[in-house]
């Protein structure tokens, strides 16, 4: 019976309505792909450094070793950007995903990868425009800054957003080491990118930098969502400030950094995804880099619970708190938020009392 409750909760998590507005194309790419792409491009990576790159411990390395040698070495076709764009939709929809919102990279695909921004950006646009018609998943695209490069290079991705400007390109974001790369570095970037009517994010507060990050990405870039955003508990009055603008914060359960600095039987009580929504924030639980986090967003979802402590209550406003800090329009808001409401109480019943009060 226990066997039963369980796998009936992980049945629900795995149907029930979800968006995904913080996860990374390169760390969604499959080990099988991965395999291919390097084979194809004649990238000289040993089978074992590839296996490596999806094996996750006490002490998980980092991805951006991985996207690093994507560009540079291992995507060599706009197909191959189709390819991973179109997979990954596929497990995304197979996880109860309705809607998306990821990250590329731009200046890496075009500077080392010597894919053209315009031609990049078509080649995963088709994934997207195919998935909704065969799936019926509805994808979003967001550039992002690669931070580790300069200033410079963010206005000129921006220009290029506004150059070759397609529906499906909705955003900016700013992600990539934060560590001595602050949100201030970027600003004029943002400030074209908001003139030209872009919607923005930033990751800030990820690697256990200053809450100050969390607080210049709000008021000098005027970010509309923060992805991590963990230190604003270091300050607080800015959980106040940022609760009562309703500003979402895109957590990830599987983030490496606090994996990393706290011993395994700790680092899910000192997390600070447990607390913030006791500090009003919104939160929405994410798989950030699904494939190499060997994370699925039924498993990020599932975190909630076995790891944090939250309820089948606590998640459906998660949910609902997604589609507030999504980038959608207002009357298909409303009615997703109906829609995935009425889906969710439905397949709720589904798990039994037992399990669902111990999860309340």
């Amino acid at each position: 019976m226990q066997i039963d409750a369980a796998q009936a909760l992980q049945g629900f998590l795995r149907a029930m309505p979800k968006a995904e507005v913080h996860c990374h194309l390169f760390g969604t790419i499959r080990h099988a792909t991965l395999v291919d792409l390097v084979a194809q491009s004649g990238a000289a990576i040993p089978r074992e450094e590839i296996d490596g790159y999806f094996v996750r411990d006490t002490k998980p390395k980092g991805v951006l070793q991985v996207f690093r040698n994507l560009d540079s070495q291992i995507i060599t076709r706009l197909d191959d950007l189709t390819r991973i764009t179109r997979e990954y939709l596929e497990d995304s929809s197979a996880h109860g995903v309705r809607y998306a919102e990821f990250f590329w990279n731009p200046t890496g695909t075009a500077r080392l990868s010597r894919l053209p921004f315009a031609s990049a950006q078509e080649a995963i646009l088709r994934a997207i425009r195919d998935a909704q018609r065969h799936l019926g998943i509805v994808a979003r695209l967001i550039p992002s800054i690669d931070r580790e490069a300069s200033a410079a290079d963010a206005v000129e991705l921006v220009e290029s957003m506004i150059a070759h400007r397609a529906p499906e390109t909705i955003g900016l974001g700013l992600d990539y080491r934060e560590t001595e790369r602050p949100p201030e570095l970027f600003w004029k970037a943002y400030r074209l990118a908001k003139r030209a009517g872009f919607k923005l994010t930033a990751h800030a507060g990820e690697f256990g930098c200053a809450s100050a990050n969390v607080e210049t990405a709000l008021d000098l870039l005027e970010v509309d969502r923060i992805d991590h955003g963990y230190t604003i508990l270091d300050d607080p009055a800015l959980p106040r400030r940022c609760a009562e603008r309703g500003i979402l914060f895109t957590v990830v359960p599987t983030n490496s950094y606090y994996l990393r600095i706290f011993a395994p039987e700790e680092w899910t009580a000192k997390q600070p995804i447990r607390f913030m929504p006791a500090a009003g924030l919104k939160i929405h639980p994410n798989t950030d880099d699904p494939t190499l986090h060997l994370v699925t967003p039924t498993k990020a979802w599932s975190m909630m619970i076995e790891h944090f402590g939250f309820t089948l209550d606590d998640l459906r406003g998660f949910m609902l708190n997604g589609l507030d800090g999504a980038w959608v329009d207002e009357t298909t808001r409303r009615s997703w938020k109906a829609e995935w409401s009425a889906a969710f109480d439905a397949l709720r019943v589904s798990v039994p009392t037992t399990d669902r009060q111990a999860a309340i």
